[in-house]
């Protein structure tokens, strides 16, 4: 068994609905010498990795190195956040066959990726049976390890789906909340498979008279609930078969709206030293002193002018989306965010 390090700051999760700028924090992060930027390692593995109550080395490899469901679901997007080469015919490794983390987490630490997901096989096997987030926090104290780190930042899109069970686990862990105006992130998100695929699905489920969006929003135990329902909606509802035609930017405004109420109430019971709210216009209009709040928000310790000015050019300005519908289309998508927008302060 390998004795685990023990990284001196604590770690950070970058929790969004995703499409806001996430990707961008984990791309600032990545950068520093001191902190590991872990991207997509709980989306790929999935949050019911996390729900055995013990497992063995061998079990949480498993999770890290063979597709579930879920992973073969989100490859066929072939989104911009999938960062192993499948196209190139040099590949280990096929869409059939790409182990969860090799997907997007280890490519973006480094380039020896394959080399580094053979050499991390002993680790996890070697461990002991425990929690599998005592498993998760050996393989990225490891890591930390490994590249000289001295802490960690986990980042998964739409994240605030899963976040209660993360900071359950985690109860460490402190939180950057990335947000956007709602109506951007909705435009994003109705050309995202991923989105599509979980707005579509919650179509289906309230013509089965389920409200899941709802659920998300309100629902107490939604972690526990989605994660029961998620095998059961892979027998009954076929991804090929869902109503994607019938979905509109209403849809994603109301799911976006949902997983912010849902974010707000959880993160509003954090203590104010555990929490870092950042908007991704300000970070693009002021890069500089965005960057700096957010590492000092990590550590004090962190703050590196040679760091700050190889990453500022990394934000950049977007162009509106939602500027460009039609009058009527902004209307209904504004209602459709209304709640949402209001809880962030972001004007009607």
């Amino acid at each position: 068994m390998v004795t685990p390090p023990t990284a001196t700051i604590p770690p950070v999760f970058v929790l969004s609905t995703g499409r806001c700028g996430s990707t961008m924090v984990s791309n600032l992060l990545n950068h520093h010498p001191r902190v590991l930027s872990l991207s997509e390692l709980i989306s790929y593995i999935g949050i019911r990795s996390l729900s055995r109550r013990r497992a063995t080395g061998d079990w949480m490899w498993n999770r890290y190195s063979r597709q579930q469901p879920r992973t073969r679901l989100m490859l066929q997007g072939r989104y911009e956040e999938l960062l192993y080469p499948l196209d190139d015919p040099n590949a280990r490794f096929t869409q059939d066959d790409v182990p969860p983390i090799l997907c997007t987490t280890l490519p973006h630490l480094t380039e020896r990726y394959e080399e580094l997901f053979d050499e991390l096989e002993p680790v996890v096997r070697g461990q002991p049976r425990q929690s599998p987030a005592d498993h998760l926090r050996h393989f990225v104290e490891w890591l930390c390890q490994r590249y000289g780190c001295c802490t960690w930042a986990e980042r998964s899109g739409g994240s605030l789906l899963f976040a209660s069970r993360l900071l359950h686990e985690f109860p460490e862990a402190r939180v950057i909340h990335v947000y956007r105006d709602g109506r951007e992130t909705a435009i994003s998100m109705s050309r995202h498979y991923l989105f599509r695929l979980i707005a579509a699905t919650m179509l289906a489920l309230r013509s089965c008279g389920f409200d899941a969006v709802k659920s998300l929003a309100r629902g107490r135990y939604w972690e526990r609930l989605s994660s029961r329902l998620e095998p059961l909606t892979r027998l009954l509802l076929n991804p090929a078969k869902l109503p994607y035609d019938e979905l509109t930017l209403r849809d994603f405004g109301i799911l976006w709206s949902a997983m912010i109420e849902r974010g707000d109430r959880m993160l509003s019971r954090l203590p104010s030293d555990h929490l870092l709210n950042v908007k991704f216009e300000d970070v693009q209009a002021e890069p500089d002193r965005e960057i700096r709040r957010l590492i000092r928000f990590i550590d004090p310790s962190l703050e590196d002018e040679a760091w700050l000015g190889a990453v500022r050019s990394i934000p950049r300005q977007t162009t509106s989306k939602f500027a460009q519908l039609a009058a009527g289309d902004q209307a209904e998508l504004s209602a459709a965010c209304r709640l949402g927008l209001e809880r962030l302060g972001y004007p009607l």
